[in-house]
């Protein structure tokens, strides 16, 4: 997972092959005890990414992306009365949906903030100018930028640097002393807020932490999971589903019981697993695949894949558009986007940045206009238009750009990663 490092990196690059042969899923005997769960140490207040109202006004606008089908469907409407409608229809972004800021981050300034993997920086741009307004040194490798669960504190993660580094939402500079935690490359909180799960890559575990002082309470040992990655989890909270980047699998783990389940074998020992998304009604686990230049469909009810969608190469990064009708895939190694439709698992739109450029990890503004996302290998960041693909502006940043966090975004909480709210 380590960004420009060696044979790790090497397999990050890759582009995309074709689809492998149907993965076999291995089922495993769940734990039937747990260490006690104790404890919480002081509170570090952590700062991250902070943005409020609407994103992507103004900007010089740098050259426009071909358009392959149809573009997205514009946005819905955000009237309250329409929310107890989306729940009951199984949506679990219903509640983030554009504008639907909570109380906590909405006075948030509307920000991105950019972890440097290369520079061991964060950079700060301002939605409405698009322009880099602040920069600031974290720790070595930082991988992420991540929101909490109670979303006050955006948390830095420094991989090689084995710390975190908080940042306020509300100045967008770091608010507290680093806290020292073992290879974080990833940061998830489980949806019930008790724990902080950081994503140990190298160590092959996932740790449960407290989530505010980031004492440890469990740790799980997931040596069959080589390069674990990227996450989300099933529509009532259950199990976490998980990428494992160098294992060519996907796992599944109980989260009450901390305990790995299933292992989920993908591509033929040709794959590379990526971002995991759910989608809104819950049906289906999209996980991303560099090497098979798509996204694998997995029936959480049974964790056996039932479908391939090609999407391009390199495919990587997934972010579900504020309507939940959509979702917009990063295919890094051909710097294109794909508009994927929820209703139809179709691609209906594809998006070509203009130029060399390698879109990775990002977010969606609040208003759900502007699609933000890392250049990793360009050291920029492109701002996107949801509607067309249009390229709104590209701004230059550090070395190794990789997991940006859009702030603020809609939603109660927040399940971690650069910003999966629900």
């Amino acid at each position: 997972m380590l960004s420009g490092a060696g044979p790790a990196d090497a397999q990050r690059r890759r582009g995309g092959l074709s689809p492998p042969q149907m993965p076999v899923a291995h089922h495993h005997r769940p734990r039937t005890s747990l260490p006690l769960l104790a404890c919480a140490l002081v509170l570090v207040a952590l700062s991250g990414c902070a943005s409020s109202g609407s994103s992507g006004s103004s900007g010089s606008s740098t050259g426009r992306a071909t358009t392959a089908v149809a573009p997205p469907a514009a946005q819905t409407s955000t009237d309250k009365s329409t929310r107890p409608a989306a729940a009951a229809r199984g949506n679990v972004y219903f509640a983030a949906g554009a504008g639907q800021l909570s109380p906590v981050s909405r006075t948030a300034p509307a920000r991105v903030y950019v972890p440097n993997t290369m520079s061991n920086s964060v950079d700060v741009i301002d939605q409405a100018s698009m322009v880099v307004v602040d920069h600031y040194a974290v720790g070595q490798l930082p991988q992420h930028v991540t929101p909490s669960w109670d979303l006050k504190t955006l948390w830095v993660d420094n991989d090689l640097g084995n710390s975190l580094t908080p940042v306020s939402p509300q100045t967008g500079r770091p608010s507290g002393p680093t806290i020292p935690v073992r290879d974080p490359y990833n940061l998830y909180f489980t949806p019930d807020g008790r724990f902080a799960i950081v994503v140990a890559e190298q160590l092959q575990r996932l740790d449960f932490r407290d989530p505010h002082t980031m004492a440890m309470r469990h740790s799980l040992s997931l040596p069959s999971c080589p390069g674990l990655d990227h996450m989300d989890f099933s529509a009532d909270g259950r199990f976490l589903y998980a990428s494992c980047e160098f294992g060519g699998a996907m796992i599944q783990v109980d989260v009450q019981r901390q305990a790995l389940v299933s292992t989920l074998r993908v591509g033929n020992g040709v794959a590379s697993p990526q971002d995991v998304k759910l989608s809104p009604d819950g049906r289906v686990i999209y996980s991303a695949d560099q090497a098979a230049a798509g996204l694998w469909e997995i029936d959480p009810s049974t964790f056996r894949v039932i479908g391939f969608l090609h999407t391009g190469a390199g495919a990587h990064g997934l972010y579900p558009s504020r309507d939940a009708r959509n979702m917009y895939v990063t295919n890094r190694a051909e710097g294109s986007v794909s508009v994927v439709s929820f209703a139809t698992r179709h691609v209906i739109a594809k998006w070509k940045i203009p130029g060399s450029a390698s879109p990775d990890m990002g977010g969606v503004s609040a208003d759900g206009r502007i699609l933000w996302l890392s250049g990793r290998y360009n050291s920029e960041v492109y701002a996107l238009d949801t509607k067309t693909g249009f390229l709104r502006a590209r701004i230059p940043v550090g070395r190794g750009p990789h997991g940006l966090s859009v702030w603020p975004q809609p939603g109660r909480y927040s399940l971690g990663h650069t910003g999966i709210l629900r």
